[in-house]
């Protein structure tokens, strides 16, 4: 063993990391052994890695489609490999658990991968880097998946229900068992199976620079299908995945990529040209720019942001997308103090339980306690923005969470709190099936087929 690890050293020091980590398998098996040892976000990595590397666009989607498909399946993955793992598999380290993660998540969901290419290239991998034994087990491992790849058995429903809906369906089982609860079976089946299909990209039209039905001729000019919104005109679902930003008029700023379960919160404000709108929690700003447009760009939106690069970014957004009524202010939006406005978006930080078929790695990062500790933020953010509206103006409190405790606890808390404030039902103003029984905008998954959100209205009464 000693022998082994010194040979492995030699090897380490004799390369450079970028050396080491080749190839599209072995890129991706880096990012997987980041995510796994810190708190940064998978579509960051993703884009740092793909910004410094010189790739080519067929290289860029197999990584992609590599890394959001083990940290997807993740919960699958590790059940069958702690099967066939001699040893605690969960204890492995972090180059051996995720090349055969990589390897085994081609294996079960990539069919124009032959298994041995993929066995093949993870192999040579840890070789090169963990030694010639260590190379041999992964080897026998993925081989022994593969022999047996029909027969893989897990848990039994009628017998451990958690257990098999967790590891099928690659959810933690907190997770699980609060969905179950709230949902029965049948529903959480179609929620966590909705939660791990490939995301759709959704657009949003800049009403300022076109109409939906010149984009429609614009989408089918460059043969982009697509299907509109089913509750919003503006936003467009493509069905085919492409290289969007690099389209002219994405640079033009005719559109935004937005879901659309994002615009029922702006809808929701009902703002009106003339207003005065501050959006709290504002970076990157697609809520700050679709009110913008709702506004026509006549009044002021004030956003309001901690961080100086993301809104760097929302700036960027807001020249591209030729919206100029906005007003950025880096500040902490508790500390932040004005005369009094119209209108009010309170976009809570929360768990993002809503986006986990686009950010698959939040399910592996956040848990209970998460949840608990976002609790006292939401509610003080929503305590500050009842200070800054004025007499018979609004409030829109919204999250892309689908937690009860994050949305409508939180209101229900405000206003007990707060008699000066009255609920109004979303009724009046949407589809009944966008609302939940306490008349709150709730989007799900699997019903709406959007990203979850929550979104409720509060106007101030005296």
């Amino acid at each position: 063993m000693d022998q082994e690890t010194n040979n492995t050293t030699v090897k380490i020091e004799s390369h450079s990391i970028v050396d080491l980590y080749q190839g599209v398998r072995g890129l991706a098996i880096k990012i997987l052994n980041r995510i796994d040892r810190t708190d940064a976000y998978l579509e960051r990595m993703l884009d740092n890695e793909m910004k410094s590397m010189e790739m080519s666009g067929p290289d860029k989607a197999l990584l992609y489609e590599i890394v959001h498909g083990v940290v997807r399946w993740q919960g699958r993955l590790d059940w069958i490999l702690n099967g066939f793992y001699k040893g605690t598999f969960s204890k492995a380290i972090p180059n051996l658990k995720n090349a055969l993660r990589v390897a085994l998540y081609q294996v079960l969901f990539l069919d124009r991968v032959p298994d041995y290419a993929a066995v093949n290239e993870v192999v040579e991998f840890v070789k090169k880097l963990q030694g010639q034994k260590p190379a041999d087990l992964v080897n026998a491992v993925l081989r022994n998946i593969i022999r047996s790849k029909n027969a893989i058995r897990y848990p039994d429903p009628a017998e451990d229900l958690l257990g098999y809906l967790t590891a099928y369906y690659s959810h933690p089982s907190w997770m699980v068992k609060r969905y179950l609860a709230r949902f029965g079976r049948e529903d959480t089946e179609k929620l966590l199976a909705t939660n791990n299909e490939k995301p759709y990209l959704t657009l949003r039209i800049n009403a300022l620079k076109t109409k939906p039905e010149e984009f429609k001729t614009l989408l089918e000019n460059v043969n982009l299908k697509y299907r509109q919104g089913n509750y919003l005109s503006e936003f467009f679902k493509l069905q085919n995945l492409t290289n969007i930003t690099a389209w002219d008029l994405y640079t033009k700023g005719y559109f935004n990529i937005q879901d659309e379960s994002a615009g029922l919160a702006c809808r929701l404000l009902d703002v009106r040209e003339g207003h005065r709108v501050l959006d709290m929690c504002a970076a990157p700003g697609g809520k700050t720019a679709y009110i913008a447009a709702l506004m026509h760009s006549r009044g002021e939106v004030v956003a309001v942001d901690r961080f100086e690069s993301r809104l760097k970014l929302l700036q960027k957004n807001m020249v591209r997308l030729s919206v100029d009524c906005v007003r950025i202010v880096e500040a902490d939006a508790l500390e932040y103090k004005s005369l009094p406005f119209d209108r009010v978006l309170v976009d809570a930080p929360c768990s993002g339980t809503g986006t986990l078929s686009k950010k698959p790695d939040i399910k592996w990062k956040k848990d209970l306690f998460d949840i608990r500790n976002l609790n006292t933020v939401q509610l003080k953010l929503l305590n500050k923005a009842a200070s800054l509206v004025k007499v018979g103006g609004v409030i829109v409190y919204s999250t892309c969470s689908i937690e009860p405790e994050e949305n409508f606890e939180i209101v229900k808390k405000f206003l007990d709190e707060n008699s000066n404030f009255r609920f109004e039902n979303a009724r009046e103003r949407f589809p009944e099936e966008l609302s939940d029984e306490n008349g709150c905008i709730q989007t799900l998954p699997h019903i709406h087929k959007t990203d979850g959100a929550f979104a409720a209205r509060l106007v101030r009464v005296s």
